[in-house]
């Protein structure tokens, strides 16, 4: 390999920016957006610290080609061309995971085996004997992706993706994954100097990303990667990852904010409690049963309300009447925390009316596959009486954004008036 290495980054859809930014700061160099991911340059010592430090990426990827790739002989014969030879040995192991998008083939199992069996046959004809094939814990990840008739191979750095923090023993249903809600956090500005709330906090996930921040804890502290069982790689991988692993160990501290959560359901709470245990937070993140209806004042100085609160029945009216209604009462709620910075992540498109607070930013992003919007909001305030001297004025320049003083309208009137 060379002394420098073109990788690529995955990330969910819309958070590209987010990981280029984070790239940025870990070191990474020539630095490009592609849907889906960040391509860049890194030294082996910078791909690591990537590896270990990424709270966004899901994958780190080296690119071995692009190919065209007719059908199951044509699909045979690119892989076939790659030389495996300087990446495996008949010693190791390895795995196939295949991926496809408007192909000519519609099952990933048929396009891995293909990929494995051109694989096996190369070795074989270079170097007399073949690798084993290890699908659960291989010493070397490969990722096939077929885009119609183009094939991507690529070998994975990490392994397991990085999503997989380790601390999820207990989830809920349909949990937002680790890098989504680091990227969340990333994107409302959160550096762990603040105060941190969900009022809906589900198993965890914004609450303990957040912790992972405010700790200054490297999100891949306590795992193994892929590349440090290469062949070629895997002992300079090991000498690096040590070092690099002792330098974060040193630099974590001590949580100094409040990391708040609230939930009404105490099986989503248990969830949680048993999540913020094994990730090592224990005695920094406090959870507490409470409907996000009817929030308790929050404590003192006011910091950032991050949360994502349920989606709903998109299509049946009956659901979207009932939603509505609760992100009404949700918005009273919110609004009553002066001077907390507001983020929600929506993942129903009657949420933005309902709410009743035009937001000052919006970001699209895809959680799973479904379409979302990060919304966010400037902190609400107590707007002071007006003078009579004053009414005239301009706010000067830079002041804080307010509410527009007028009377909610109930989203079962809106629904009364529409019909």
């Amino acid at each position: 390999m060379a002394e420098r290495l073109a990788l690529f980054a995955t990330t969910a859809r819309g958070t590209e920016e987010l990981l280029a930014d984070e790239l940025k700061e870990l070191g990474a160099r020539r630095i490009r957006q592609d849907r889906g991911g960040v391509r860049f340059m890194a030294s082996l010592d910078e791909a690591l610290k990537v590896c270990l430090w990424s709270r966004i990426a899901m994958r780190v990827l080296y690119p071995l080609g692009e190919f065209e790739a007719r059908g199951a002989d044509g699909l045979y014969d690119a892989v076939a061309s790659v030389p495996w030879e300087e990446h495996l040995t008949p010693e190791v192991t390895f795995a196939v995971e295949a991926t496809l998008k408007d192909s000519e083939h519609s099952h990933t199992g048929f396009v891995a085996l293909k990929v494995k069996d051109a694989v096996v046959d190369r070795m074989r004809d270079k170097r007399g004997s073949r690798p084993d094939v290890d699908p659960k814990n291989p010493d070397v990840r490969v990722v096939a992706h077929l885009v119609r008739e183009k094939l991507s191979l690529s070998l994975d750095l990490c392994g397991e993706p990085l999503h997989r923090r380790g601390y999820r023993v207990r989830p809920t249903a349909a949990p937002m994954k680790e890098t989504l809600a680091a990227a969340l956090l990333r994107a409302a500005g959160y550096t762990g100097e603040e105060a941190l709330v969900d009022p809906m906090c589900g198993s965890g996930t914004i609450l303990i990303e957040g912790g992972l921040i405010a700790r200054r804890r490297a999100p891949g502290i306590a795992r193994d990667f892929a590349v440090e069982k290469w062949p070629h790689l895997g002992a300079r991988a090991r000498e690096l990852l040590e070092d690099l692993r002792a330098d974060a160990r040193r630099n974590e501290r001590k949580v100094t904010v409040p990391l708040l959560g609230f939930d009404k359901d105490p099986e989503a709470l248990e969830a949680a409690r048993r999540n913020v245990k094994a990730a090592r937070l224990a005695e920094e993140i406090r959870l507490e049963e409470g409907d996000a209806t009817k929030l308790p004042a929050l404590p003192e100085p006011p910091g950032l309300l991050l949360t994502n609160p349920p989606y709903g029945d998109r299509l049946g009216s009956g659901g979207q009447k009932g939603m509505k209604s609760f992100y009404f009462k949700l918005g009273d709620s919110l609004r009553a925390q002066k001077g907390w910075r507001l983020f929600v992540l929506s993942g129903n498109p009657a949420f933005e009316s309902a709410f009743h607070v035009r937001p000052s930013t919006r970001r699209e992003l895809w959680n799973g596959p479904i379409e979302c919007t990060l919304l966010g909001y400037p902190a609400f305030y107590t707007r002071p009486p007006v003078r009579d001297s004053e009414r005239r004025s301009e706010a000067p320049l830079g002041a804080p954004q307010q509410p527009v003083d007028v009377a909610p309208v109930r989203p079962e009137d809106e629904d009364e008036e529409q019909g």
